[in-house]
């Protein structure tokens, strides 16, 4: 059984004191939380938020159990040299994350970062000891003109063009977010959302076979909340939720974690 990713995109929110909040009342209601408790730690459930790099080291030292893992919301794909401004997977390391976010909507589209870089982004996050949540998704018009299919293929293709079926089963997670649904108060309908993982994860199975399509995560992002998140996740091909606004409030995401307990 596939086991479930729960995790919170902060993106440009939440400064040292309110990241280092937010992880000990996360760590406060694990603890009196049986249930929530036994599914982390069993890995039944895995719970992960991204802090902004600033926050990052606020985040990890508030941290009291392995129950809560942390993500960076980038990285770039060498490992130093004279690129102002960036970040290595070394440093992420350093830094105690265990995860990294490559491909959001946002770096595609207000960043520009076009697929052969995100491709080289993921071959170096995966030597590393850092795992990848890479991203795809389409926007609005390339949706209403029934590309959508196609946008996800391609991005896809670019991503996972040298990787091995190994590597796609057991350390890659991927995240579809339908750009259009993305801060908007829109969501896929949970059948939207259901054929585009499973497209995703069908495509995987043409590529790399049936161990690493049945072993790959797929999680679904968009305005996520509270009330669409339990009948999110029982769709077969969903293996949990990339959530931005809705994982700034503690309370909010523990919801939303009690949902798929």
């Amino acid at each position: 059984m596939r086991k479930k990713m729960i995790a919170g995109n902060w993106k440009m929110n939440n400064n040292q004191a309110a990241a280092k909040d937010f992880v000990e009342n996360l760590e406060s209601w694990f603890a009196a939380e049986p249930a929530g408790k036994k599914a982390a730690a069993s890995g039944e459930v895995e719970v992960v938020i991204a802090p902004p790099f600033t926050s990052i080291g606020a985040a990890v030292a508030a941290k009291k159990s392995k129950l809560v893992h942390i993500a960076a919301q980038n990285v770039y794909h060498e490992s130093k040299g004279a690129f102002t401004g960036e970040v290595s997977l070394s440093m992420l390391e350093e830094a105690g994350c265990e995860y990294v976010i490559i491909g959001h909507s946002e770096r595609r589209h207000v960043f520009h970062e076009p697929d052969d870089v995100l491709e080289k982004k993921l071959i170096a996050t995966l030597e590393s000891r850092v795992l990848p949540i890479f991203c795809v998704g389409e926007m609005l018009e390339e949706r209403a003109s029934g590309n959508a299919e196609k946008v996800i293929s391609r991005q896809l293709d670019f991503a996972w063009q040298s990787l091995t079926s190994d590597v796609v089963g057991e350390m890659l997670v991927i995240a579809y977010e339908p750009v259009w649904a993305i801060g908007t108060g829109q969501t896929a309908s949970d059948a939207d959302a259901e054929k585009a993982c499973d497209y995703i994860r069908n495509l995987a199975y043409e590529k790399f076979g049936q161990t690493a399509s049945d072993s790959l995560r797929i999680l679904y992002g968009g305005s996520v909340k509270p009330e669409n998140s339990a009948s999110l996740c029982s769709q077969n091909d969903i293996d949990g939720l990339l959530i931005g606004g809705a994982s700034l409030d503690v309370k909010s995401f523990e919801k939303i974690i009690e949902t798929v307990i």
